[in-house]
């Protein structure tokens, strides 16, 4: 009897010791819910101390939140099955609800009667906050808090199932604020975070429950106008986004303006599925960029008749040097004070047999995009080498070539390297190779740019700074690279007989080019008087169809023949 006594004793002192130190929280109650004890885990959870409770019911805990209806059910549950578990939002002694996941658990003596209760309950508010955050990180953006990528791809797919099934209209609207880098730029990427938040609210406040705004990633924003009863609706949104934003945001001490560009898309005019109308608003977009920011644009049947020659274009262009499709014309160059072609610049066409002669203006920036320029530029350099040397052995010993290099192909690590060995496989002497560049392509990584050009000078190239006057116009630059020619863009020279202030610029580029030991070149004369200034005012070189035309190297031959009998005349 004294052993049975003593082992009972033991046991209740386990028990005892490992309800102290479970880190669950624990209550007992008798069979008429009235509370024996707690562990110190219940303390600390609930905020009442073991005292407080003894004798109490746990309905002190109530929160409020569940109706008698829940109570019943978790009851009749505990009744039929002898236990009952699930979340339960219970209040602390101060007063503030938690989330507890509690197990309840019936004790029955020999006869089957209930004797205790044992509530093992768990604070899991953090988890269930951390949760609902993960899983609206994983439906909106995280810096402005509307829809993300992801959550606008399912509720489009909803919108356009309903659209589809109503016949109804749906709108995208695509936008990207205009020159938002350069406010990151300015003002710190702090800053720009806290616009683009800004901005998100200024466009919330315009839409109605049932449209949608999404944020792409950077600063770009996609509106969703369903079930519209005509077009004009989307126009209507397009207009006062673009006047909202005509008032400044606030940044702190700062006041900023920012514009948008937006595009348009319709279904199921402009598209049948998501990312169809989200391409063909994404591209309307670039086009209202493109035709000067601040603006909107509809898709319409001809971007994508444009889109479709684009790809078949470029298509075409990845064959055009193993087709042997380019060819170089030449443009001549003369010296303003003995009247003799001096120098040739080359220039790359492309005649394709499905689109003709395609202008440079339209393959060149696509063969940019592309990354085609790469090896376009090098086949140019080349051919102008190997077409110098038969001008050189025609009689022409002295002729330079001018080249203009590509700002991609220039920013190549290896470009320098590729250069050289492209002068050893032609063997062309480089003292006679002239490289434009122009001061947008040198002047953004300016100690990288001299080190290439120092080197191209080692080669024996020289060196020309192409459109001068376009790019940054900044004299301060000019004597930190190893220049050897300016060459002043022809919109300068189209106009020195109507502004007389472009008359003044031509007049100072030419006398602080001078000074500073630099040659100048003006290109884009087209007649005598442009011709007669530039000579009166000591310009070095003179280019344009004043002179020539650009001409292929068999008719050039030609002319410098007759040119020099000119001269010679």
């Amino acid at each position: 009897m004294i052993l049975s006594e003593i082992r009972n004793n033991q046991k209740i002192k386990l028990a005892e010791k490992i309800l102290q130190n479970t880190s669950e929280g624990v209550m007992i109650t008798d069979g008429k819910s009235r509370i024996i004890t707690v562990n110190p885990a219940f303390e600390i959870v609930t905020g009442y101390t073991k005292e407080e409770v003894v004798g109490n019911n746990p309905n002190i805990l109530q929160s409020g939140i569940h109706d008698e209806q829940f109570y019943k059910n978790m009851w009749n549950q505990m009744y039929e099955n002898g236990f009952w578990k699930g979340e339960i939002w219970n209040k602390r002694k101060n007063g503030d609800v938690f989330l507890e996941w509690i197990t309840i658990s019936s004790i029955k003596d020999e006869e089957g009667y209930i004797t205790n209760f044992v509530a093992v309950f768990s604070d899991i508010t953090d988890r269930k906050h951390a949760e609902d955050q993960l899983r609206y990180l994983a439906h909106n953006d995280s810096l402005t808090g509307v829809a993300n990528r992801y959550s606008l791809n399912k509720r489009l797919e909803d919108l356009i199932y309903t659209a589809e099934k109503y016949n109804q209209l749906l709108a995208i609207l695509f936008l990207d604020l205009d020159r938002f880098k350069q406010i990151n730029d300015t003002l710190g990427h702090n800053y720009g975070d806290m616009l683009l938040k800004k901005v998100s609210t200024r466009l919330k406040g315009l839409l109605k429950n049932k449209d949608m705004i999404a944020r792409l990633g950077g600063d770009e924003f996609v509106i969703v106008l369903p079930n519209l009863k005509h077009p004009k609706e989307a126009v209507q949104m397009a207009e006062m986004i673009i006047e909202e934003f005509t008032k400044p945001f606030h940044l702190n001490v700062h006041e900023v303006y920012v514009s948008t560009s937006i595009g348009v898309s319709l279904y199921p005019l402009d598209g049948m599925d998501i990312e169809t109308l989200l391409r063909t608003a994404d591209k309307a977009m670039y086009e209202a960029k493109s035709g000067g920011r601040n603006q909107f644009e509809i898709y319409h049947k001809k971007m994508h008749h444009n889109e479709t020659r684009q790809m078949k274009m470029e298509n075409e262009l990845r064959k055009a040097i193993e087709r042997n499709e380019f060819f170089l014309v030449y443009h001549p160059i003369i010296d303003a004070k003995t009247n003799k072609v001096v120098s040739l610049e080359a220039l790359v066409r492309w005649k394709q047999e499905q689109f003709g002669l395609v202008p440079p203006s339209e393959f060149i920036p696509l063969a940019e995009e592309s990354g085609l320029i790469i090896p376009i530029s090098e086949w140019i350099i080349q051919k102008a080498c190997e077409d110098l040397k038969v001008i050189h052995l025609q009689g022409n010993p002295k002729l330079r070539m001018c080249v203009n290099i590509s700002a991609i192909h220039f920013n190549q690590d290896n470009f320098v390297k590729s250069i050289g060995e492209i002068f050893q496989k032609t063997n062309v002497n480089p003292n006679y190779i002239d490289f434009e560049l122009t001061e947008s392509m040198i002047m953004p990584k300016a100690s990288e740019s001299v080190d290439k050009l120092v080197k191209l000078r080692q080669l024996g190239v020289k060196l020309s700074i192409d459109d001068f006057g376009t790019g940054y116009s900044s004299l301060s630059y000019l004597n930190r690279f190893p220049l050897d020619t300016l060459k002043i863009d022809q919109s300068f020279i189209n106009r020195i007989s109507v502004y007389e202030e472009d008359s003044s610029i031509v007049e100072a580029i030419i006398t602080m080019a001078h000074r500073l030991h630099l040659k100048v070149v003006a290109e884009g004369v087209e007649n005598k008087k442009q011709y007669d200034f530039l000579k009166k005012e000591q310009c070095d070189f003179i280019q344009g169809y004043y002179i020539s035309k650009p001409i292929p190297l068999h008719k050039l031959l030609t002319f410098l023949t007759c040119w020099e009998t000119e001269i010679m005349n």
